[in-house]
């Protein structure tokens, strides 16, 4: 049964670290997979659209992700790697770990990354705005990153649009 952790805070050195390498061994072991129903449940409860260990206090090279859109169905990606980065933009940003505010920061439009899933199968996923977000977000967590460290005028969300980004974040909204 999935329960809901503590989702980690700016401040928390344990998001700060880059992430571990999953083995591939690790990833059919029951513990490691009640990880990943735990950190949906966590995402879901947040609510937010990412979720990347680190969030929940575990140095692995993991995330979950759900963009709520038809199109892309939850996914799960272990050990990412890029593959496909076009077209800077700038867009609003909030995340879970860094509660109530917002900045602008530079993401690339389109972008794409390559890994395993929850059975340990190669897959891809690349798309455009929201999902192209949400994958580079998750991705700098994995890194020891967090946005703040790469968006300008960082406040707190003020206008109902901000309010729902930063809520909506586990990462990303805009």
């Amino acid at each position: 049964m999935p329960y809901i952790r503590e989702i980690i805070e700016d401040g928390h050195p344990t998001l700060r670290k880059v992430a571990k390498k999953v083995e591939p061994r690790e990833i059919l072991d029951p513990l490691f997979q009640q990880l990943i129903d735990d950190m949906f449940e966590t995402m879901y409860d947040a609510p937010g659209v990412g979720l990347a260990a680190p969030q929940v206090g575990i140095s692995k090279r993991l995330f979950v992700m759900d963009i709520q859109d038809e199109d892309h169905p939850p996914a799960v990606m272990i050990n990412p790697k890029i593959e496909l980065a076009e077209e800077e933009v700038e867009m609003t940003e909030g995340c879970l770990s860094v509660p109530g505010k917002v900045g602008e920061i530079t993401r690339f439009r389109r972008f794409g990354l390559s890994g395993l899933d929850r059975n340990g199968e190669k897959i891809r996923i690349e798309g455009e705005d929201l999902l192209a977000q949400c994958l580079q977000h998750e991705l700098d967590h994995l890194n020891g990153v967090l946005y703040i460290d790469k968006a300008r005028n960082i406040r707190p969300a003020a206008t109902d649009e901000e309010r729902e980004i930063a809520q909506a974040a586990s990462a990303e909204a805009s």
